[in-house]
């Protein structure tokens, strides 16, 4: 059986990591073995936050849509209740959007409801 000679791979392999690792701050960006444990930090942070985005843009909807509804004189819990009894099927992300371009007619729909 031939020998292996393995530095090609070894070398490729470090390259990659480094490559990947650009633009990390400190030696995270150019040393093989802080890099490949920023490299491990990364991913774990990117798929747990990955999760947190949606919990994130919610929060954010809410708060523009009770921005909105305040100055026609609702708050925010008071006009899902009743945007739930009604059984409207827009959701927070339409609203917030309504709210934002469409000032006029998100008032109408406040209006519809109550």
């Amino acid at each position: 059986m031939p020998r292996v000679k393995r530095g090609v791979s070894a070398t490729k392999r470090r390259h990659n990591v480094l490559k990947a690792t650009s633009g990390f701050r400190f030696g995270r960006s150019t040393k093989e073995r802080q890099a490949r444990e920023g490299l491990l930090h990364a991913g774990r942070y990117s798929f747990d936050h990955r999760k947190n985005k949606k919990g994130d843009f919610r929060r954010l909807w809410q708060i523009q849509i009770g921005a909105a509804v305040k100055p026609l004189g609702y708050s925010y819990s008071k006009f899902m209740g009743a945007l739930k009894k009604k059984g409207s099927e827009l959701d927070r992300k339409v609203l917030a959007e309504l709210a934002q371009s469409e000032p006029e007619v998100f008032a109408a729909i406040v209006k519809e409801v109550f």
